[in-house]
């Protein structure tokens, strides 16, 4: 195992992480740039305001997206346990749990 191969994992894991988020913080600052300029010009200045419309486009994007979402992370986690073998900390496991219990 190269630090080559633990750089390209851990970086598309992130660009995993970032894509999954990415449609709940585009709705969450969408309904917050909203909501401030509608207490902007209306002069309302009350937090729950601010408060349950990002939850609620949150929790919408959350169900709109959800299958692409697992579909993302089960097609990541597939290639990474597809690829176990690559990673020597687990061959090494491997092999003593075999030698302990042959």
């Amino acid at each position: 195992m190269t630090d080559t191969f633990i750089v390209t994992v851990f970086r598309e894991a992130l660009g995993k992480v970032l894509l999954v988020s990415a449609p709940m913080l585009a709705a969450g600052l969408l309904m917050g740039l909203i909501v401030s300029i509608f207490q902007a010009t209306t002069q309302i200045h009350e937090q729950t305001l601010a408060f349950i419309p990002k939850i609620i486009a949150i929790f919408g994007m959350l169900v709109l997206f959800f299958p692409w979402m697992m579909r993302l992370i089960n097609d990541f986690a597939g290639k990474i346990f597809g690829n176990l073998n690559e990673f020597t900390f687990i061959k090494l496991a491997l092999v003593c749990l075999w030698e302990c219990f042959s």
